[in-house]
């Protein structure tokens, strides 16, 4: 007797037997859920890790070029620091020293006054010669204050000091055994500082140690 097919697949379906074509689709079903991991994930991971590096380096660029800066900045203001203050100070040496030339003539009028009193020689004290000279005196000793309290122009000692070629103007020499070291012996003409630059030498006559015979 002939059994009919659909009554079979009902029975195989009742008995819990799953026909192949069910199966087949099954393990397609199941082939598609668990697909394989995307390729281009691990390339996002090799980006990122390049892009890292490359943040990295630009940092370090960037703080380098920043301590550069920083060192060019610093030397700039020192620079610009010690050119203010170098103008300030040739500004006011240019102040101080602007009437140089005013006061080397007025040295030689000093001079001229020192000659004068000079030429008199002893005096007789009350007589009108007298009192001729010490009015000289009293004029020239008030051009020399006045030239040195209100410009800084001053008279320094030549005579007995040791000689100095920065200061004094050798034009005689003299041996001698009372000296160790070269000295100032006379005075030939007066030098003077304008505060502390010499704007002429004083002439001199220097004593020399004397050579020891054996």
């Amino acid at each position: 007797m002939r059994k009919n097919p659909e009554n079979e697949t009902e029975q195989m379906t009742n008995g819990e037997e799953v026909p192949v074509s069910a199966a087949a689709d099954a393990a397609t079903t199941s082939g598609q859920t668990a697909a394989p991991a995307d390729p281009a994930q691990g390339e996002g991971s090799q980006s990122n890790g390049a892009v890292e590096q490359s943040a990295s380096d630009r940092i370090a660029e960037l703080e380098k070029l920043n301590a550069e800066l920083q060192d060019q900045y610093l030397r700039k203001a020192a620079d610009f620091d010690n050119y203010r203050k170098r103008m300030i100070r040739e500004k006011q040496e240019a102040i101080d020293f602007a009437n140089t030339n005013l006061l080397v003539d007025l040295v030689q009028t000093l001079d001229d006054f020192d000659r004068a009193i000079s030429a008199f020689g002893e005096v007789e004290p009350g007589s009108h010669a007298a009192s001729f000279v010490d009015g000289v005196v009293m004029i020239k000793n008030q051009m020399a204050s006045m030239l040195e309290g209100k410009y800084g122009l001053s008279y320094y000692q030549a005579k007995g000091e040791l000689f100095d070629p920065n200061i004094h103007e050798a034009i005689a020499t003299n041996p001698s055994s009372e000296v160790q070291e070269p000295t100032v012996a006379e005075e030939f003409q007066k030098g003077y500082k304008l505060k502390d630059r010499v704007i002429r030498l004083s002439k001199v006559m220097v004593q020399m140690p004397a050579e020891k015979s054996e």
